[in-house]
């Protein structure tokens, strides 16, 4: 009994994973205002403010927030292309997110997958958060271009 239970989990979490949500090829975020998560937290964006930039529509909750990302972009692009920041650091693989779960982390954006079994976010919390940041450096740089 105590086996197929762990099987079961075991395949419930391999799913998960293999199910898991894309991120979106041209909307950013999930259309979430980036400039945002570093305010308030995260709100959803309109199309009446949005911009273009590497191959991405950004959306924004106001002019003002519009304003903020086209002086300075990379300061409020997530990290790794807006896919889980944990999955690129410990899979090197990219995995879609739930915008709503996220870290503001030595001024850095980082987005996280998020499910009923499996919040990326408290594995990286719980792990050795700098040196998940090196590996997803390293580990994006090498799948960045890889089509998903």
């Amino acid at each position: 009994m105590k086996n197929s239970i762990l099987s079961l989990f075991a395949i419930a979490t391999i799913i998960i994973f293999s199910q898991c949500s894309k991120t979106d090829d041209k909307k950013a975020v999930g259309g979430y205002d980036v400039v945002s998560y570093f305010n308030e937290g995260p709100v959803k964006g309109s199309e009446s403010f949005s911009t273009e930039y590497n191959g991405k529509t950004f959306f924004f909750a106001s002019k003002e927030s519009l304003k903020k990302f086209s002086e300075n972009p990379e300061q409020y692009v997530p990290q790794y292309g807006g896919y889980c920041a944990y999955a690129i650091a410990k899979k090197k693989i990219k995995m879609g997110v739930d915008p709503e779960i996220y870290e503001i982390r030595d001024g850095k954006l980082y987005l996280f997958y998020n499910s009923f079994f499996a919040n990326k976010l408290n594995d990286w919390k719980n792990e050795d958060t700098k040196a998940l940041q090196k590996q997803g450096d390293i580990n994006w740089e090498e799948i960045k271009n890889n089509k998903d």
